[in-house]
């Protein structure tokens, strides 16, 4: 596999590619577009390529008819049509016949695992799922492997999601939902039941929820960190209170959590927890 990613394919130039388009325009990666709707797009390149002058940057934005003219000399291509998985599957095939042997594909899917895509290309070794959030406002982005995605594979798109300043937040092992939509999820699923089941307005909901997030952010805590200030045991017996409530499997906390409260591993008060204190 070659080392270096020069040139990128995004295939779907929609809120998402464009996103794409211009971070890596603007940390000097060459760029192949292709989209089926050319409408505004020329402009848009445009607007980029002025913004790369300015930076005294010099690379190549072409944008393309077909989506094998686009992928032909590309050392990663990045998928972000619509969220329809046949339209996936489909594109994602004419991109493995039409690509250079070394080439990366990559869906920016915000739901879907790649390993439900892989089963259309040859290359599963080169294939992974790197979802972005907003690249200017939220530069994170989750990066996870197929059922056969090499490690070269997932290194090499790593280090390219860091070059153009994107924290990568590393799945483990294939999660619906990926880390941050997974648990934007389970937010706003309780917001939706507790405005449609009358326990409290929508505006109550909102006016709570930017000052407890602000808390978080002032004092620099992830929700890891807050449950080890509150104690583990606190947080144990509130999420078997959940548990008893309810009787849901979904609510009983996990046994790494209840083993971490026998060996005495409360959070702060107790020196560690999650974290060593």
């Amino acid at each position: 596999m070659s080392e270096k990613i020069n040139r990128i394919s995004i295939i779907g130039a929609g809120y998402m590619g464009r996103q794409i388009i211009e971070k890596s325009a603007l940390y000097g990666y060459n760029i192949n577009v292709f989209d089926v709707s050319s409408e505004g797009l020329e402009e848009f390149i445009n607007d980029v390529k002025k913004k790369i002058d300015k930076k005294k940057i010099k690379i190549d934005i072409t944008i393309y008819n077909s989506i094998s003219e686009a992928v032909k000399n590309a050392d990663l291509i990045i998928e972000a049509v619509p969220e329809k998985l046949e339209l996936k599957r489909e594109i994602f095939s004419q991109i493995d016949k039409s690509a250079p042997s070394h080439a990366i594909l990559a869906t920016n899917s915000s739901s879907i695992p790649i390993s439900k895509l892989e089963e259309e290309v040859e290359r599963k070794d080169k294939v992974m799922n790197i979802h972005f959030y907003n690249l200017f406002t939220m530069p994170l982005a989750d990066i996870m492997r197929g059922t056969q995605t090499s490690d070269a594979t997932f290194q090499k798109s790593k280090l390219w999601v860091e070059s153009i300043e994107v924290i990568p937040l590393e799945v483990k092992k294939e999660c619906y939902g990926f880390v941050l939509n997974r648990i934007w999820r389970a937010i706003k699923k309780d917001c939706l039941k507790i405005w449609a089941k009358g326990y409290a307005d929508l505006e109550t909901i909102d006016k709570a929820w930017p000052i407890f997030c602000q808390y978080f952010i002032t004092n620099n805590f992830g929700p890891f960190k807050f449950m080890d200030r509150i104690g583990l045991d606190v947080i144990y017996d509130i999420e078997m209170s959940y548990f008893k409530n309810s009787g849901l499997g979904d609510d009983e906390p996990p046994d790494n959590l209840k083993e971490m409260v026998v060996r005495g591993e409360l959070g702060v008060k107790t020196g560690k927890g999650f974290y060593n204190y």
